[in-house]
C-alpha cells in the first residue's frame, strides 16, 4: 500500500499560469524605452577634427 501511495503521489502535474500577453506588453514598453533613450542621447563628437579655435 506504501508503494502506491508513492507511485501514485509521484505523478501529480502542476500547472503553472503564466501571463505570456502580460511578459510581452513588458518586454515590448522595455524595447521602446531603450529606443527613446538612443534617440535622446547626443551624438558623439568627432575626435579627429580639429577644435574651431585653431589650437
Amino acid at each position: 500500500m506504501l508503494a502506491l501511495t508513492a507511485i501514485l503521489s509521484a505523478c501529480v502535474t502542476i500547472n503553472i499560469y503564466f501571463p505570456a500577453a502580460a511578459a510581452e506588453k513588458a518586454a515590448d514598453r522595455l524595447v521602446d524605452e531603450v529606443w527613446q533613450l538612443k534617440d535622446k542621447a547626443p551624438a558623439p563628437a568627432p575626435a579627429d577634427q580639429p577644435s574651431p579655435a585653431g589650437n
